[in-house]
């Protein structure tokens, strides 16, 4: 059995990471979601081990000081992070695992695990992502202006990626992001280790 893949994705907010992806799950059952750890209480609905692991601040650093987070960061008073193992589990039963990850995470990731394919999701534009954010009408003025500045920030990260893919028609986009995909799994079966397990059969 093949390893599988770790895909590392990011993308500004409103840049239809989630919808995306969500396609990509119905379309390749082999793929799974990482979970992230967090500190923050549960909201309403949210369940352990679906939406966040939810861990005390003690539970969070020891998974720190012992090398088990492959990313992590603070954010309003609450720590965030990837717990290595569960990915790592996946990884080894040959099941390609996502990571949907800001551009600071996706490159401790990179660090850690120099073999994960990153795709960065671009609009097709400023004008319509700014677009996008208002259309959802649930953030004032000054939130719209703080997400298109942090936008700027984070597309001048976007080559720091494997791949780049534009979401302009949401069909091509994710069909780009399972072309990677195969790609990659194809590159990666090309190595002497594929051709040694042919010859010892």
């Amino acid at each position: 059995m093949s390893k599988g893949l770790l895909l590392v994705v990011s993308a500004p907010s409103a840049g239809g990471k989630g919808t995306i992806l969500k396609e990509m799950f119905q379309q390749d059952e082999q793929l799974r979601l990482s979970v992230s750890a967090t500190t923050r209480q549960p909201r309403p609905g949210e369940k352990h081990g679906e939406h966040y692991y939810f861990i005390s601040e003690e539970e969070f650093q020891n998974l720190v000081n012992s090398g088990n987070m492959l990313e992590y960061a603070a954010y309003v008073g609450n720590s965030y992070g990837t717990p290595r193992e569960p990915v790592e589990k996946w990884l080894a039963e040959g099941l390609d695992v996502v990571l949907e990850i800001d551009v600071q995470g996706g490159a401790q990731v990179k660090k850690l695990m120099p073999d994960c394919v990153s795709v960065f999701i671009v609009p097709p534009s400023m004008t319509v992502l700014e677009k996008r954010l208002r259309d959802r009408g649930t953030e004032d003025e000054s939130t719209v202006r703080k997400r298109l500045e942090t936008a700027r920030q984070e597309l001048s990260h976007a080559e720091d990626y494997d791949y780049i893919v534009v979401n302009d028609r949401l069909e091509d986009a994710v069909e780009d992001m399972l072309a990677i995909l195969r790609s990659e799994k194809r590159k990666y079966a090309r190595n002497p280790g594929v051709i040694q397990k042919v010859l010892e059969q």
